[in-house]
């Protein structure tokens, strides 16, 4: 009979308990959907896929929406110090894998890659710096971005490569990672 009662107990405990659980996973979900949209305009974000970061280091990304216009959303990464949410094309998520695996990416075709909340503080040579050093002119706070890629490389010859400038500059060059970083006005575009 005790069996009976505890087993009760133990069930009437997890009738309580998972609708909460239940509840807090769908906030948990609308919130990384609402970080992924504000990466990028609202014509871009309404309809892209939203993805979320593997829960491990040799995970898989977890589809939280289906999209139908060939760009992927990302949260932000709580890994991270500062707030940095995307938005990618197509040969961006080339780029991004490659950049993950340590490997060089294969990019044929432009890309365009949306970071309107800015980002976190890293180095302007070195896609791995951990910190600043004296000479990988470490970038204090992320800007609000605009990120393009082109399938050549000597097309940035001669681009300007420093931040502090104030318009467009060339980021990681000497890298495999090299990309162009055109700074845009930071917002919380409506979506539907």
């Amino acid at each position: 009979m005790q069996r009976v009662i505890l087993s009760f107990i133990l069930f009437l405990f997890l009738l309580a308990v998972f609708p909460i659980t239940q509840a807090q996973a769908q906030a948990d979900k609308a919130d990384k959907i609402k970080s992924a949209m504000s990466s990028a305009p609202s014509s871009i974000a309404d309809q892209a896929t939203i993805m979320d970061w593997p829960a491990a280091e040799d995970g898989e990304m977890v589809v939280l929406r289906e999209g139908t216009n060939g760009w992927t959303c990302l949260p932000d990464l709580p890994a991270t110090p500062g707030y940095d949410p995307m938005c990618l094309d197509q040969p961006w998520l080339v780029w991004a894998d490659a950049w993950m695996h340590k490997t060089e990416p294969n990019i044929t075709k432009m890309g365009f890659g949306y970071m309107l909340q800015g980002g976190s503080p890293e180095s302007n040579t070195d896609p791995y710096a951990e910190g600043p050093t004296d000479d990988n002119e470490w970038m204090d706070k992320g800007v609000p971005h605009l990120m393009i890629l082109v399938p050549n490389a000597e097309m940035l010859s001669g681009l300007p490569t420093n931040p502090a400038d104030g318009g467009p500059w060339v980021m990681w060059r000497n890298t495999p990672y090299v990309h162009i970083m055109a700074p845009m006005p930071k917002h919380m575009p409506e979506h539907k």
